[in-house]
């Protein structure tokens, strides 16, 4: 089961970097009308803001934990 899985994972990657090497038109297309900045600029906040999410999930646990953990001690 775990050979299955780990050549599934194998053939994923190769496959995603074939896609992600390949030209498109579009890519061309907004680079040269100068709108390839606008999607990374939100492709960017989007990452940022589940980067900022997980941070505060992790906190907000870890707080959690701690209050779970010294509870138990008493």
């Amino acid at each position: 089961m775990k050979n299955k899985q780990f050549l599934l994972s194998i053939l994923l990657v190769i496959l995603s970097i074939n896609l992600l090497l390949a030209e498109s038109g579009s890519i061309d297309f907004l680079r040269s009308t100068g709108k390839i900045y606008s999607v990374v600029a939100v492709i960017a906040v989007i990452f940022l803001g589940i980067v900022w999410y997980l941070f505060r999930l992790d906190k907000k646990i870890t707080k959690l934990e701690k209050e779970i953990y010294n509870e138990e001690k008493r």
